[in-house]
């Protein structure tokens, strides 16, 4: 039995995975984080061996969630499945540790043989994200983007920023002084050439790190 831990902020996605997994024979979902932070507890208390990591989430988020995973719980494998599948994320993911990554609009059976595979200790790639992985590789033609200048530290905190975190509560969440932080948002803010925090989350919306809210969503 493949024992799974499923992490994602949005209730709605995370309950609507847990009710496909249920009904996948041989496969066992032990638990529900929904935060970078519940996920490590979670997973040094329940010792999955498959945890899908959603990556943009509250606090911590996905990217070092991954990492203090497989620091702390060596024989689980992390599966990120996001959104997200442009660069710089699923590279940043399998440098982590990740073993795979696979988009949320794959359809559930890839989803269930990127779990099964990853259970296996084998590694597993949506196929369009590994196309352009290659692309990118040989230089046909796809356009970096400007987040991949930054630092994995300078990511996370970007990442926190554009979703409105302020400095005191990502200081907390990080065990950094103000001070600290805000030094990395004015080296973030230099090495993307930008005037400040709008200027940053416009740059993210058009380079897909976040999406626009959707309508009716307040």
């Amino acid at each position: 039995m493949i024992r799974v831990l499923v992490v994602d902020d949005q209730h709605l996605v995370r309950t609507g995975m847990v009710r496909l997994l249920d009904d996948v024979d041989g496969v066992e979902v032990i638990g529900q984080a929904n935060s970078g932070e519940e996920a490590l507890r979670m997973s040094r208390d329940l010792q999955p061996q498959v945890v899908l990591m959603d990556i943009q989430m509250p606090g911590i988020g996905g990217l070092e969630a991954t990492r203090k995973i497989l620091s702390q719980c060596p024989d689980t494998r992390v599966l990120a499945v996001s959104a997200f599948d442009s660069e710089p994320f699923p590279s940043r993911l399998l440098k982590a540790g990740a073993i795979g990554f696979v988009s949320k609009d794959a359809d559930f059976t890839e989803i269930e043989a990127a779990v099964r595979a990853a259970a296996r200790g084998q590694h597993h790639i949506s196929s369009a994200l590994a196309q352009s992985m290659a692309q990118r590789s040989i230089g046909h033609g796809v356009q970096d983007s400007p987040f991949e200048a930054l630092s994995d530290r300078e990511m996370q905190i970007c990442l926190m920023v554009v979703q409105g975190g302020k400095v005191q509560d990502i200081s907390e969440k990080l065990n950094l002084s103000p001070k600290t932080v805000n030094t990395y948002r004015y080296r973030i803010f230099e090495k993307l050439d930008l005037n400040g925090d709008v200027e940053l989350t416009l740059l993210a919306l058009a380079h897909g790190i976040i999406q626009p809210p959707r309508a009716g969503v307040f």
